[in-house]
This record gives C-alpha cells, structure tokens and sequence, in this order.
C-alpha cells in the first residue's frame, strides 16, 4: 500500500535564512503549547543543528521526550527530520518518516516553505488514520510558524 505524502506549502514574511532560522531555533516558541507528545506542556522544543542530531520536546521539569533525528541540515534551503512517532504519537525508534521542509526566496523579503510528510505506509494498518491526522495538522502548525514569523522576522535576537 502506497499513500501519497501530505504536501503544505506557506510563504512567510522572512527572507529564507530568517525563516530557517524561526522555523529551527524557535520552534518551542511557536509550537503551540500542549499540542506535542509529552506528559506536560513544553517548555522547548529543539532540533539539534546538524545532520545526525535529535529532535526532542522538553518539559519545565527537564523530562525529554524523542520525536526524531536530523536526517539533513541545509540551512537557509532545506531540512529533513525523521519523525518517529507512531500511529499513537509515541515515540519509536524503529519507525521513521520523513519531514522535509524547503526555504525558497519568494521575493520581496519573503519566503516559500514547503513541508513534505512521506513514507507515511510505514504506518502500516493504521497509515491512512495517521496520513489523515498529519493531512490536518501540519496546516496548523505552518500557520502558527507564519503568523509567529510575521511578528518576530525583524528582530535579530531569539531564544530557545
């Protein structure tokens, strides 16, 4: 069985390396809090900068919980992470699909993100409840980064 990947394109108010950097550094900012795995709300969200690396929620306790690695690190143009979560968002390690985001210039200071979710049959029975679960999430997610990003694009300090 074959399902198609979930494919979700936003264009933010950033020039590609401000977005990547928002996108990456930031995410625990603009992650929405208690819409990730762990047992408590986040208090960070990290995608370790380099190929190789982790991607993990941590809670105001220090309790980490795994989402996934970095299969590549690109920056400003491209990201791939694994995501290891299974059809009940917990993580397993034996599990891996792939999350690839593009940063292209879109002009003007902005800049075109595309986010792919494929090998999502790797869900095995559950793949189309799952596809069908991240076919709605991922648009959230990619308008609270935008509407995070038209905020925060001109300020040069950020924090974890």
């Amino acid at each position: 069985m074959t399902i198609a990947p979930i494919e979700q394109e936003v264009t933010v108010a950033a020039p590609p390396a401000r977005a990547f950097e928002i996108f990456t550094r930031d995410i625990g900012r603009w992650w929405p809090k208690g819409r990730t795995v762990g047992a408590k709300p986040h208090a960070a969200i990290v995608i370790e900068p380099r190929a190789g690396g982790r991607w993990f929620e941590r809670d105001d306790e220090g309790a980490e919980t795994q989402w996934g690695t970095v299969i590549a690190w690109a920056p400003p143009a491209r990201l791939v992470l694994g995501w290891s979560l299974d059809a009940a968002f917990k993580f397993d390690p034996d599990l891996v699909t792939e999350v690839e985001l593009t940063f292209q210039d879109a002009k003007e200071g902005k800049t075109r993100v595309t986010l792919v979710h494929r090998d999502l049959e790797r869900f095995g029975e559950s793949a189309q409840k799952v596809a069908a679960q991240l076919g709605g999430g991922w648009p959230t997610m990619l308008g609270h980064f935008a509407d995070f990003t038209a905020e925060h694009s001109t300020q040069k300090e950020t924090s974890r």
